[in-house]
């Protein structure tokens, strides 16, 4: 599933395509992905601003009050091209610019989402309302961990996963920036020091931005908006290498099913 990292990246993409630009034409291929899709009349004649993500949603207005709400799902890309070019199974939402570009949603699992709503109700959206303080802003900081943590004997990874604590710190992120955190993934949430949280806030938002600067991780179905794929993942110190060497240590890393999702560590460097 694309990640916060993955969603930025894509929403540096398509912006400078439909940020201000008439929507001409749209395609609406199928009637609900996770749930119901609009109609193409609601793109029509409609021009977009003001795009930002929150968590892994894009979030774009429109020139009538609505607001587009965008999840890419497990498969889900915008892909950037013209209306001559040939539409492909997956391409379920097509909308063409009045300079001829067109972005397309393209979700083969057809798990994505992509909804318009009244701008004015997206503060209360249920999408939206519960989501905790995005990573890389100041509301996210080791006084803020610190009480969040404050009571909670889960494992911290699960901790940071959580939405509700901080937005988009998806499984990938979170064994990385345990990594550099010197933190075990299974040390109770509750138990971090206020300096292992700035620490760990720290490493959280430095591993977003090298990712981000990196066009995010290309694992499974992701890929930019104009196709080429991001190459974080060459950066992996811990995801994905189950029995390889610590890039450090050379201790062999560790992995786990905690929660239903792989979790990687080196048990020599991540011994706290």
């Amino acid at each position: 599933m694309p990640e916060l990292p993955e969603v930025e990246t894509t929403l540096h993409g398509v912006q400078p395509v439909l940020e201000g630009q008439r929507i001409t034409s749209a395609e609406v291929r199928v009637p609900t992905l996770r749930l119901p899709t609009p109609k193409a009349s609601e793109f029509e004649g409609r021009t977009f601003i003001n795009f930002r993500r929150r968590n892994k949603y894009i979030l774009a207005d429109n020139d009538t009050g609505q607001s587009l709400i965008l999840h890419l799902g497990m498969s889900g890309r915008l892909t950037l091209t013209t209306a001559a070019s040939p539409i492909l199974k997956h391409d379920h939402i097509l909308l063409t610019t009045a300079k001829g570009q067109q972005v397309r949603f393209h979700d083969p699992r057809r798990f994505g989402l992509v909804l318009l709503t009244p701008t004015n109700d997206l503060p209360d959206h249920p999408l939206l309302k519960d989501i905790g303080p995005e990573p890389l802003t100041e509301a996210f900081n080791a006084t803020y961990l610190h009480t969040a943590l404050h009571g909670k004997s889960i494992p911290i990874k699960t901790a940071i996963m959580d939405g509700k604590l901080v937005a988009g710190v998806g499984n990938i992120y979170a064994s990385e920036s345990l990594f550099r955190a010197k933190l075990h993934p299974l040390k109770s949430a509750n138990s971090l020091t206020k300096k292992q949280c700035s620490i760990l806030v720290s490493c959280i938002q430095q591993t977003l931005t090298d990712a981000i600067a990196a066009g995010g991780s290309s694992l499974r179905d992701f890929s930019h908006s104009e196709g080429q794929l991001g190459y974080f993942q060459h950066n992996f110190a811990v995801y994905g290498r189950k029995g390889q060497p610590c890039l450090v240590c050379q201790t062999p890393i560790t992995a786990q099913v905690v929660n239903q999702r792989n979790t990687f560590w080196c048990p020599s460097c991540q011994c706290s």
